[in-house]
Protein backbone atom coordinates (compact mmCIF):
# COMPACT_ATOMS: atom_id res chain seq x y z
CA UNK A 1 0.00 0.00 0.00
CA UNK A 2 1.44 3.33 0.04
CA UNK A 3 2.30 6.09 1.59
CA UNK A 4 -0.59 8.23 0.25
CA UNK A 5 -3.13 5.59 0.36
CA UNK A 6 -2.46 5.13 4.09
CA UNK A 7 -2.85 8.78 4.84
CA UNK A 8 -6.25 8.52 3.48
CA UNK A 9 -7.36 7.37 6.54
CA UNK A 10 -4.88 8.95 9.15
CA UNK A 11 -6.36 12.56 9.07
CA UNK A 12 -3.11 14.08 7.32
CA UNK A 13 -2.42 15.51 4.51
CA UNK A 14 -2.40 13.36 1.28
CA UNK A 15 -2.36 13.70 -2.51
CA UNK A 16 -5.98 11.72 -3.90
CA UNK A 17 -4.26 11.81 -7.48
CA UNK A 18 -1.93 9.44 -6.21
CA UNK A 19 -2.44 6.37 -8.89
CA UNK A 20 -3.11 3.25 -7.02
CA UNK A 21 -5.88 5.69 -5.16
CA UNK A 22 -7.37 6.39 -8.31
CA UNK A 23 -7.16 2.77 -10.09
CA UNK A 24 -9.07 1.85 -6.47
CA UNK A 25 -11.30 4.63 -7.01
CA UNK A 26 -12.46 4.77 -10.63
CA UNK A 27 -13.53 1.02 -10.17
CA UNK A 28 -15.96 1.73 -7.27
CA UNK A 29 -17.30 5.04 -9.92
CA UNK A 30 -17.86 2.56 -12.43
CA UNK A 31 -20.14 0.74 -9.73
CA UNK A 32 -21.59 3.05 -8.97
CA UNK A 33 -22.26 4.69 -12.06
CA UNK A 34 -24.06 0.96 -13.07
CA UNK A 35 -26.29 1.25 -10.03
CA UNK A 36 -27.80 4.70 -10.78
CA UNK A 37 -28.63 3.37 -14.58
CA UNK A 38 -30.81 0.84 -12.32
CA UNK A 39 -34.58 0.62 -12.57
CA UNK A 40 -36.86 1.18 -9.70
CA UNK A 41 -38.52 -1.88 -10.37
CA UNK A 42 -35.11 -3.86 -10.07
CA UNK A 43 -35.24 -3.91 -6.35
CA UNK A 44 -33.32 -7.14 -5.89
CA UNK A 45 -30.15 -5.94 -7.80
CA UNK A 46 -30.20 -2.53 -6.46
CA UNK A 47 -29.90 -4.53 -3.28
CA UNK A 48 -26.92 -6.89 -4.92
CA UNK A 49 -25.10 -4.09 -5.86
CA UNK A 50 -25.18 -1.94 -2.99
CA UNK A 51 -24.06 -5.21 -1.27
CA UNK A 52 -20.79 -4.87 -3.08
CA UNK A 53 -20.20 -1.63 -3.48
CA UNK A 54 -20.70 -0.05 0.45
CA UNK A 55 -18.26 -0.58 3.07
CA UNK A 56 -21.11 -2.41 5.17
CA UNK A 57 -24.82 -2.72 4.29
CA UNK A 58 -26.77 -3.54 6.68
CA UNK A 59 -30.35 -5.76 5.93
CA UNK A 60 -33.02 -3.50 4.81
CA UNK A 61 -30.59 -0.57 3.43
CA UNK A 62 -32.69 1.41 0.14
CA UNK A 63 -30.80 3.88 -1.57
CA UNK A 64 -33.16 5.63 -4.17
CA UNK A 65 -30.91 6.82 -7.73
CA UNK A 66 -29.33 8.59 -8.44
CA UNK A 67 -26.50 8.04 -5.69
CA UNK A 68 -23.22 10.04 -5.42
CA UNK A 69 -20.23 8.74 -3.92
CA UNK A 70 -16.69 9.62 -4.97
CA UNK A 71 -15.78 5.85 -4.30
CA UNK A 72 -18.84 4.37 -4.69
CA UNK A 73 -19.80 4.17 -1.41
CA UNK A 74 -17.14 1.87 -0.22
CA UNK A 75 -15.85 4.16 2.72
CA UNK A 76 -19.39 4.33 3.73
CA UNK A 77 -20.97 2.15 6.18
CA UNK A 78 -24.36 2.20 6.82
CA UNK A 79 -26.48 0.10 9.50
CA UNK A 80 -29.88 -2.17 9.41
CA UNK A 81 -32.96 -0.09 7.60
CA UNK A 82 -31.35 2.71 6.45
CA UNK A 83 -32.88 4.64 3.58
CA UNK A 84 -31.68 6.97 1.90
CA UNK A 85 -34.02 9.73 -0.49
CA UNK A 86 -32.51 11.08 -4.17
CA UNK A 87 -29.13 12.79 -4.65
CA UNK A 88 -27.63 11.00 -1.37
CA UNK A 89 -23.90 12.71 -2.16
CA UNK A 90 -21.00 11.02 0.55
CA UNK A 91 -17.87 12.50 -0.08
CA UNK A 92 -16.30 9.24 1.20
CA UNK A 93 -12.70 9.57 0.98
CA UNK A 94 -12.29 8.44 4.32
CA UNK A 95 -15.08 6.25 6.41
CA UNK A 96 -18.65 7.70 6.97
CA UNK A 97 -21.04 5.61 9.59
CA UNK A 98 -24.72 5.53 9.53
CA UNK A 99 -26.65 3.95 12.46
CA UNK A 100 -29.73 1.64 12.26
CA UNK A 101 -32.98 2.97 11.38
CA UNK A 102 -31.62 6.10 10.11
CA UNK A 103 -33.66 8.48 7.50
CA UNK A 104 -31.96 10.67 5.21
CA UNK A 105 -33.79 13.27 2.81
CA UNK A 106 -33.31 14.10 -0.49
CA UNK A 107 -30.32 16.17 -1.73
CA UNK A 108 -28.10 15.42 1.75
CA UNK A 109 -24.55 16.30 1.36
CA UNK A 110 -21.96 14.32 3.69
CA UNK A 111 -18.24 15.06 3.36
CA UNK A 112 -15.42 14.02 4.62
CA UNK A 113 -12.50 15.59 2.94
CA UNK A 114 -11.16 18.69 3.41
CA UNK A 115 -8.40 21.08 1.67
CA UNK A 116 -5.97 23.18 3.81
CA UNK A 117 -6.33 26.27 4.22
CA UNK A 118 -2.66 27.64 3.25
CA UNK A 119 -2.86 28.57 -0.68
CA UNK A 120 0.54 26.95 -1.27
CA UNK A 121 -0.66 23.50 -0.20
CA UNK A 122 -4.10 23.86 -1.97
CA UNK A 123 -2.22 24.66 -5.56
CA UNK A 124 -0.48 21.16 -4.93
CA UNK A 125 -3.86 19.39 -4.55
CA UNK A 126 -3.33 18.20 -1.12
CA UNK A 127 -6.61 17.49 1.41
CA UNK A 128 -6.85 15.81 4.43
CA UNK A 129 -10.06 13.58 5.30
CA UNK A 130 -11.72 13.35 8.54
CA UNK A 131 -15.04 10.26 9.22
CA UNK A 132 -18.65 11.26 10.11
CA UNK A 133 -20.57 9.21 12.28
CA UNK A 134 -24.40 9.16 12.17
CA UNK A 135 -25.81 7.82 15.10
CA UNK A 136 -29.13 5.64 15.15
CA UNK A 137 -32.52 6.06 14.51
CA UNK A 138 -31.91 9.91 13.06
CA UNK A 139 -33.51 11.75 10.69
CA UNK A 140 -31.86 13.71 8.07
CA UNK A 141 -33.75 16.61 6.65
CA UNK A 142 -33.60 17.17 2.75
CA UNK A 143 -30.72 19.20 1.91
CA UNK A 144 -28.09 19.01 4.58
CA UNK A 145 -24.79 19.36 4.83
CA UNK A 146 -22.82 17.41 7.37
CA UNK A 147 -19.16 18.37 7.40
CA UNK A 148 -15.94 16.25 8.11
CA UNK A 149 -14.86 14.73 11.11
CA UNK A 150 -18.76 15.60 12.75
CA UNK A 151 -20.94 13.28 15.14
CA UNK A 152 -24.54 12.87 15.44
CA UNK A 153 -25.84 11.54 18.77
CA UNK A 154 -28.80 8.71 18.47
CA UNK A 155 -32.46 9.65 17.63
CA UNK A 156 -31.72 13.07 16.79
CA UNK A 157 -33.14 15.09 14.06
CA UNK A 158 -30.82 17.79 11.74
CA UNK A 159 -33.56 20.36 10.22
CA UNK A 160 -33.90 20.47 6.65
CA UNK A 161 -30.88 22.85 5.06
CA UNK A 162 -28.70 22.65 7.88
CA UNK A 163 -25.20 22.78 7.85
CA UNK A 164 -23.78 20.45 10.38
CA UNK A 165 -20.18 22.10 11.06
CA UNK A 166 -20.28 20.76 14.82
CA UNK A 167 -20.66 17.31 16.80
CA UNK A 168 -24.52 17.56 17.57
CA UNK A 169 -25.68 15.57 20.84
CA UNK A 170 -28.02 12.51 20.68
CA UNK A 171 -31.65 13.10 21.10
CA UNK A 172 -32.17 16.97 20.05
CA UNK A 173 -33.62 18.44 17.16
CA UNK A 174 -30.65 20.46 15.46
CA UNK A 175 -31.55 23.30 12.72
CA UNK A 176 -29.92 26.53 11.08
CA UNK A 177 -25.90 27.39 9.68
CA UNK A 178 -24.32 26.76 11.36
CA UNK A 179 -26.48 24.09 13.08
CA UNK A 180 -27.45 24.24 16.66
CA UNK A 181 -29.59 22.74 19.18
CA UNK A 182 -33.08 24.08 19.69
CA UNK A 183 -34.50 21.26 21.78
CA UNK A 184 -34.96 18.18 23.26
CA UNK A 185 -36.62 15.25 21.12
CA UNK A 186 -39.09 14.69 23.33
CA UNK A 187 -43.12 12.84 23.20
CA UNK A 188 -44.51 15.76 21.08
Amino acid sequence: MSEMKEKMHSGELYLPLEKEIVEEQVVYQDMICDYNLTKPSETEKRKEMLKRMLGDCGEGVYIEAPFYANFGGHHCHFGDMVYANYHLTCVDDTHIYIGDYTMIGPNVTIATAGHPIAPKLREQLYQYNRPVHIGRNCWIGAGAIILPGVTIGDNTVIGAGSVVTKDIPANVVAVGNPCRVMRPVDEE
